[in-house]
């Protein structure tokens, strides 16, 4: 089985409030995580910060949410109760709610990657999606902070996508400007 977790639990303290219902396209930005992944057999969707009012002004639908309670721990706490809710998945595709222009596309070639873990870059950067598989799950216990898995990640396999996707994450309200132009 394959899932998705899409990481939406931050405050959006840098935004000035809840940055995943920010419209970029004319729709809130976690609605672009939730299409970037619509093909996968399961998707969750991470709240943490402001869950309802995020659950009201956005269509979640055909994801399942989850409120991680210690959201404010950082992203690793967010990631661990995401990858406990899609438990027993061989592949686990994780996204970020701030980047609205990562889509299917990208998804798939990086699925497409072999190894146990592979990871998008943009022109040689990191970034996301991640896709982990089996054994790079059975460590999910071990996140602390707010690293994620860049800490677990050794021999993660790398897949350009540069020509695919524009990796720009939303975290001010100039930011938003920015790709609003």
């Amino acid at each position: 089985m394959s899932a998705g977790v899409v990481l939406a639990a931050g405050a959006g303290r840098r935004f000035g409030g809840p940055k995943q219902l920010a419209h970029v396209g004319g729709r809130p930005l976690v609605e672009h995580a939730l299409a970037a992944v619509r093909d996968l057999d399961r998707v969750v969707v991470v709240l943490g910060a402001r869950a309802e009012e995020i659950r009201a002004g956005a269509d979640l639908t055909g994801a399942d949410v989850v409120v991680c309670p210690d959201w404010a721990e950082g992203m690793g706490a967010s990631l661990r109760h995401g990858l406990a809710a899609v438990a027993g998945a061989d592949e686990v595709v994780v996204v970020l709610a701030d980047q609205p222009f990562i889509t299917p596309e990208v998804v798939a070639r990086v699925r497409a990657a072999p190894g146990d873990a592979a990871r998008a870059v943009y022109d040689g950067a990191p970034g996301h999606p991640v896709v982990l598989r089996r054994p790079v799950l059975a460590r999910a216990g071990e996140l602390r902070g707010d690293s994620g898995f860049r800490d677990l990640l050794g021999g993660v396999t790398e897949v350009e996508c540069a020509d695919l996707a524009d990796p720009t994450d939303i975290d001010t309200q100039a930011d938003l400007e920015v790709v609003r132009r």
